[in-house]
């Protein structure tokens, strides 16, 4: 029986199959999301947010890099003298701590209510926000929207759920302000195609690509940090709790590791059967790899005389259009004062 992924992209006769059968449910799903459309198009279904907000979002299921991208966001913005947060609803345990690792001088605000999240953040002393996976949460304004899109998934006929992956019709790309195209284990030339490709659909939009590149290894028990570079010729279990668990494992072969897969559903939540049966696997191995997503559950279940857990996180690269993302940064900064005075 097929995945949900082959079915999504697979090209075998029983993928494509699937994929007929299930598109009529896909059109129901396009009507529904047409009408919820049609009230935001009005502008009177959105609400204003107590700070300036930056959205962060995908058009489709699966990783695309948000986290790392928003980290990069976080950090350009207190670069440029603002006090983000991260406001987020939080599928899981891991997002928070995530961010909280990766910046841990910018607060993030949990709440399924954007809107009260802004709030939030403002008392908390922020003067902007980035709201992660925002794109289809219109409810809150916003002054710059980008969407994620995964080099490594993409393809100009994906169907919308449950047929294929798209959470909107296609054409919803044309309300972003930017489109970033990120890759993992993706060449930069399959990226700069999608990039020109996606230019050419949506001329008002602007495109940047973004490589999401690995970090160094930091031992999950101990601190202790080595070179991307050891990786080589190690025997590793590698395990993943991620939206694209294949690109990660790719990018661990790319590195030179001999990788052992291990993945998990996404979000996971790792119990100690799941620590054990990992340590177990890498007896005589160099140790577990697995992200900064999956090393905060894991850590405290690991037993410390057990083979190394070791974790990289991703950092995002831009490779190209980095004063298209400028540009929105500084648009959300430049909007500060006029929140401010609507506050007031």
């Amino acid at each position: 029986m097929s995945s949900v992924h082959e079915i999504w992209y697979g090209d075998k006769p029983g993928d494509r199959t699937a994929r007929a059968l299930l598109t009529p449910a896909s059109w129901l799903y396009e009507t529904i999301m047409r009408v919820r459309d049609s009230r935001y198009a009005k502008g009177d279904a959105v609400h204003p947010s107590a700070v300036p907000v930056l959205s962060l979002g995908n058009i489709t299921v699966g990783g695309t890099g948000k986290t790392p991208v928003a980290a990069w966001a976080a950090a350009k913005l207190r670069e440029l003298g603002g006090h983000p947060a991260i406001v987020m609803r939080g599928y899981g345990d891991d997002e928070p701590l995530v961010h909280a690792r990766l910046n841990p001088d910018v607060p993030v605000i949990v709440d399924a209510d954007r809107v009260r999240g802004a709030e939030r953040a403002r008392a908390a002393g922020a003067d902007c926000a980035i709201l992660d996976d925002g794109f289809q949460h219109r409810r809150i304004a916003r002054v710059a929207d980008w969407v994620l899109v995964a080099a490594e998934r993409w393809r100009d006929d994906l169907r919308l759920l449950p047929a294929g992956p798209l959470r909107e019709p296609l054409s919803a790309l044309g309300r972003a302000d930017v489109i970033a195209v990120t890759r993992k284990s993706a060449s930069l030339a399959d990226a700069d195609a999608i990039a020109a490709r996606l230019s050419l659909q949506f001329p008002r939009v602007k495109v940047a690509v973004c490589h999401l590149a690995l970090d160094a290894l930091v031992n999950a028990l101990t601190g202790e940090r080595r070179p991307l570079s050891w990786l080589a010729d190690k025997r590793i279990v590698a395990a993943a709790a991620v939206g694209e668990p294949d690109a990660f494992f790719a990018q661990l072969r790319a590195s030179g590791a001999r990788v052992e897969e291990r993945p998990f559903r996404d979000h996971h939540a790792f119990e100690g059967v799941d620590a054990r049966a990992l340590s177990e696997a890498a007896n005589g191995r160099d140790g577990v790899v697995c992200t900064l997503k999956d090393a905060v559950k894991l850590a405290p279940l690991w037993t410390p005389a057990a083979a190394p857990l070791w974790y990289v996180s991703q950092i995002a690269v831009v490779e190209r259009g980095e004063s298209v993302l400028d540009d929105g940064l500084e648009a959300v900064l430049a909007a500060r004062q006029a929140a401010t005075s609507t506050a007031g």
